[in-house]
Parts: C-alpha cells; structure tokens; sequence
C-alpha cells in the first residue's frame, strides 16, 4: 500500500494516474482524487462522493489515507491552541496554533523527540524516538484543516519537536507538500524551517528555489556558551554556521531565547550584535517558558527591555516576543511528558519546556 500523503502532489498524481489506467478509468478521476488529498481533505474516500463508490472502494484499499488521532488538546486564554496527536506507531507528536489578527501560524514537529540535548528544551529531554514521514509532518496542518476548516494556518513554523535538517529527506517532501499549489497551496514566505545549524542539509535547503524562511536557534553569541546550553556545537560549530549562512544569500532571523544569568547580560548583547550585523539578521527574543529546568530560570522582563535595547542600539532589529500559552502545555514537549509521567508511575507532572511554543 502506497501512503499518497507521504509524496509530493507531482508523484500522488503519478502514481494514481498509472494506477487508474490500469484500472480502466477516465484520466479525469485523477483530477477528482488529488484535490482531497491536500486541497479539500478528507477523513477517508467515504466522503468523495463525487467518485463512484466502487472506486472509492478501491482507492481505500490501495492508498489507506493516513490519520493521526486527537490525543490531547488545550486552549489558553490568549487563544493558542495546543494539539497531541498520536502515531500509527503509539508515539506522539504536538503542534501549536497561536492566532494573532488574521494571521493563524502553526508550530509544527518533524520528529518524535529529539537528539540533540538542549538544556532548555522539553523535547530534547525526551531523547529521540524516530523521524517523522513527510505524510506524518503535513497532517499536523490536514488534521487541522478536517478539525475545523476555520483553523487552517496561513503561517507554518518547524519550531516544534524535532530538529527538522535531521529529518531531511522528509521534511524536503514536506516543504513542497506544504507550498505546492495542488498541496496546501501555503506561500513558501510564510514557511519558516528553524534549525540549530545541520551543516549538510542547511546547504541543500539553500539549494531550493522557494524562499522559504529560515531561523538559526542560536541562543548565545559566544562558541563556549553556546556549548554550554546547545551541544550540537561541537559538532557544527558557531562561525561555521555562521558561514553558512552569509552564503545562503537570505534574510535569517536568530531565535534567542533569554535565560536569566545565563544569556542576558548586556556585553552577550554586545555579542549577539556583531553576530547579527554581517547578516542583516532580525533577532527574535524569546522569553524562556516558565516551568522549565530546575536550574534555569526565566529572564527579569526588564532586563530582556534592556537587552532588546542594547541590540537595538548596535543598529541590529530585534523584537521581544511574548509568552503565550502560560497557562497551558505550550512549550513543544511539555505535553506529552506531562501525560507521560503518570504511566511511568512519576509523582507529579514534569514540566520541562523549550521555546518553539513562543510566536
């Protein structure tokens, strides 16, 4: 069984125009199918009553539509909108929703868990389970969509659990699914890929002629810093990313999350700044979650004034982002722990968290 969800809209349309060739059908059924894989979904070939029954049949059964399940989902106050959607598998992703005027971004996940160990992040906490498939990345937005067709997002962010550029091959089928105009048709300038800096596939990314965006979780000026909080640099290392990127011939924004003590003095402004500049970088700060590690602690909100302005000053664009969420399992990862810690017969809820839930 092929999942059709799992390939671009160009190789879906391949695939079932071979496939109704062989069955004898019209090419025009090719036409009616693919729009209900992306562009209009549906649950399952049930509802395309528009086909005949008998080969809503047999589609089912050749091309099963894959289907994540509602888990869990939390609402906050400010309107953002948590979801645990569960796998085939058992496993469990989350993807938040955080509307904001007319614009409705949704974070999203590329993988179950994540390797690389960041001290601030719930996700990394969790170590890694396995890659998601491109069906399983782009059905966080087609569930969405089914759930209520009014939530559809006009913004997607790889912010959520996961470093995408260690799930390549499928977040690049991802990416075209997402943008392709027989996909979910959403504008490749309203897609941002946040990375911590995978050297490999941040050149193949660069490689793509959509301008999709691309975020740098960064998190310190500073090599040593930001081995202390990220070890992925020892791996790739800051100014060769850095290099990377002056290449990549493409605004960049540098997600910084402020931890206090940690990250905020105003000489790591300094810092950031001279990192910013040759890049013509936006910085976005982020305020670190509440209830994270034990041994970090949130930024005092006038000191992260003071750092704002401090880079403002070096002539660097920076904007303070504000929390959302606080008064539910929006930090990516935090979620799935939380419902996790009672199967493993934990005390209480664990709340570690990281920033990807902050718009």
């Amino acid at each position: 069984m092929t999942d059709l969800l799992s390939l671009t809209p160009r190789a879906a349309r391949a695939v079932l125009g071979e496939w109704v060739a062989a069955r004898g059908e019209p090419a025009y059924r090719v036409h009616q199918i693919v729009p209900r894989l992306w562009q209009r979904p549906l649950g399952s070939w049930d509802g395309a009553t528009e086909i005949p029954t008998a080969l809503r049949r047999d589609l089912a059964a050749a091309f099963p539509l894959l289907r994540l399940t509602l888990g869990a989902r939390q609402e906050s106050r400010d309107g953002t909108e948590k979801f645990l959607w569960k796998l085939a598998d058992g496993e469990a992703v989350e993807s938040v929703l955080i509307p904001e005027g007319k614009r409705r971004t949704l974070c999203i996940s590329s993988q179950v868990g994540c390797a690389l160990g960041c001290v601030f992040c719930a996700t990394g906490r969790m170590g890694f389970r396995r890659n998601l498939t491109a069906g399983e990345i782009g059905a966080q937005v087609r569930e969405l969509m089914l759930l209520d067709p009014a939530k559809r997002p006009t913004n997607v962010v790889f912010m959520g659990m996961g470093e995408p550029l260690l799930n390549w091959p499928a977040v690049d089928t991802a990416l075209t699914i997402l943008n392709d105009v027989d996909g979910l048709g959403i504008g490749a300038r309203h897609i941002t890929v946040s990375t911590v800096g995978i050297l490999p596939s941040l050149e193949q990314l660069a490689r793509r002629p959509e301008q999709f965006r691309l975020a740098l979780s960064l998190h310190a000026p500073t090599p040593s810093l930001r081995h202390a909080l990220m070890p992925i640099e020892k791996k790739y290392r800051l100014p060769d990313v850095i290099d990377a990127l002056q290449r990549l011939r493409r605004r960049v924004t540098l997600e910084y999350v402020l931890i206090g003590r940690k990250n905020d003095a105003l000489e790591q402004a300094d810092e950031l700044a001279e990192v910013a500049r040759p890049l013509a970088a936006l910085v976005n700060l982020l305020p670190l979650h509440p209830g994270g590690a034990p041994d970090l602690a949130p930024s005092p909100p006038a000191q992260m004034l003071a750092f704002a302005r401090r880079l403002r000053s070096r002539g660097v664009e920076a904007v303070l982002r504000k929390s959302r969420g606080l008064d539910i399992s929006a930090a990516c990862g935090q979620l799935r722990v939380e419902l996790e810690a009672p199967r493993r017969g934990g005390g209480g809820k664990v709340r570690p968290q990281e920033h990807a839930g902050v718009e």
